[in-house]
């Protein structure tokens, strides 16, 4: 039974490859395989092209990548963020010390030459004045308030400095007294007008 199946489905298949023979034609299955492989070829060559160009731009791009990756690094010579903040930091406070420093000078400039100023002032007061004659005339002065404090019974004792430290006063009653000058100035003339009319 087994031989009987298989010849049946051998004839079968004999049968079926006659039939086909009918419509294959081997000139025009020859022909469309010809084109077919003309046409791979040509495919075969436009993505060959296609892929050296694709590769060709893709080496460009990589070169123009490594020349951006390169020159978007920071060369040694310039300073990192960090860096910069901190100089920026630095030179803000020597900008402010330099600052405070101008004003200082310049304050002291200032005072400098209102002293020099003052200076001028007094030098040509100086120069116009004369010491002498001015000393002449305060001598002049004293003498003369010395003769009319005398005449009135004061006499007055000064020390090695020139001071007046005690007073000789001659009274109505012809007495001289002599009086220490301490305390006030009204207390010094109450003791002397004392005296003098004792």
């Amino acid at each position: 039974m087994a031989r009987e199946l298989q010849s049946r489905d051998l004839q079968e298949c004999i049968k079926l490859i006659q039939e086909m023979t009918t419509i294959i034609d081997p000139a025009d299955d020859y022909l469309t395989i010809t084109t077919a492989e003309e046409q791979m070829k040509i495919s075969y060559a436009n993505a060959k092209k296609d892929n050296d160009e694709a590769y060709a731009n893709l080496k460009a791009l990589t070169r123009v990548l490594d020349g951006a990756r390169k020159s978007s690094t920071r060369p040694p010579n310039v300073p990192t963020i960090d860096q910069h903040a901190a100089c920026l930091n630095e030179l803000d406070g020597s900008r402010l010390s330099l600052a405070k420093a101008i004003r200082d000078s310049e304050s002291s400039l200032a005072s400098k030459e209102a002293e020099l100023a003052a200076l001028k002032q007094k030098a040509r007061e100086l120069e116009e004045s004369d010491p002498a004659q001015d000393h002449q005339r305060e001598l002049d002065g004293l003498t003369l308030r010395l003769k009319v404090f005398k005449g009135m019974g004061f006499e007055p004792v000064m020390n090695e400095n020139g001071q007046v430290t005690k007073m000789l006063i001659s009274a109505d009653s012809g007495d001289v007294h002599c009086a220490t000058l301490t305390g006030s100035d009204f207390q010094k003339a109450a003791l002397a007008w004392e005296l003098a009319t004792s």
